[in-house]
């Protein structure tokens, strides 16, 4: 014995189903809206603009060139790096700590930051050295003057914690790998620039403008990635060498003055 059931089409009824495509919309939506909360900052950011510069010289030594060429990952390298593998875990160890803060105050740590630039100084201090785009030897330590290479990096008051779990989870997708496979073809021929300059310099004792500033713009552009992936800025990095000029301040309009002063 069959049991037939009609159908809402057969019986003219009409049955109110959930419409899956109308649900997965919402759920889209409401994900979107959730996403553009997050990213979207409570407050105007202040300008952040890095700025990193290696001072060009009139004249280079032809003596400490050489010395470098030859002996510099012995007395420059291996006690600025051995140190810096220590510091530099620590900095791992801090920008972990870092992301946390952020996600739930929306800050960094100014102490914190305030080390990771030294870190980066430190670092950029040692790299100017070793491919002879400066002379003198390069300083020890994390409050240091050395004239010759300017780091500055203004502390954000405010950081996105969406931007933060962005950076997290796929900085590596839409920032590391556009940026570091152009930034491998820039380090191939800064690293023909440099071969090319080391003799220049050597017979003329100048380093080539052009040549120092390319070698100083791939520089520029690799610590405006580590700076955006290591969580402390939430400006996307531009694809340049050359330094940004600073983002001006949204600042009110003066007033104008009134009938009766101008009189």
């Amino acid at each position: 014995m069959f049991i037939y059931f009609n159908s809402p089409k057969d019986t003219g009824c009409s049955v109110n189903t959930p419409s899956i495509d109308s649900d997965f919309r919402s759920l889209t939506m409401n994900l979107a809206y959730f996403i553009f909360y997050l990213l979207w900052p409570s407050k105007p950011q202040q300008s952040n603009t890095m700025k990193f510069d290696i001072i060009h010289q009139e004249r280079y030594s032809r003596g400490e060139l050489l010395l470098r060429a030859f002996f510099g990952f012995l007395y420059i390298a291996i006690p600025h790096f051995f140190l810096l593998l220590f510091v530099g875990i620590a900095a791992q160890v801090i920008t972990f700590i870092a992301f946390w803060v952020i996600l739930f105050t929306g800050s960094y740590p100014e102490s914190l930051f305030e080390f990771q630039v030294k870190v980066m100084h430190w670092n950029q201090r040692v790299q100017a050295r070793l491919i002879h785009l400066a002379d003198g030897y390069p300083p020890f330590g994390f409050d240091v003057d050395d004239p010759a290479v300017v780091l500055e990096v203004p502390y954000p008051e405010r950081l996105s914690r969406g931007h933060a779990l962005l950076k997290v989870f796929f900085g590596w997708l839409y920032c590391g790998i556009p940026h570091y496979f152009i930034l491998f073809f820039l380090l191939m021929a800064g690293g023909i620039v440099q071969f090319i300059a080391f003799w220049v310099v050597l017979f003329t004792a100048e380093y080539p403008k052009g040549m120092h500033s390319f070698n100083v713009g791939v520089m520029r552009w690799g610590l405006r990635v580590q700076l955006y992936l290591g969580l402390m800025t939430d400006d996307y990095p531009p694809f340049s060498l050359d330094q940004e000029e600073e983002k001006p301040q949204n600042l009110p309009p003066e007033p104008s003055p009134s009938p009766s002063a101008a009189a």
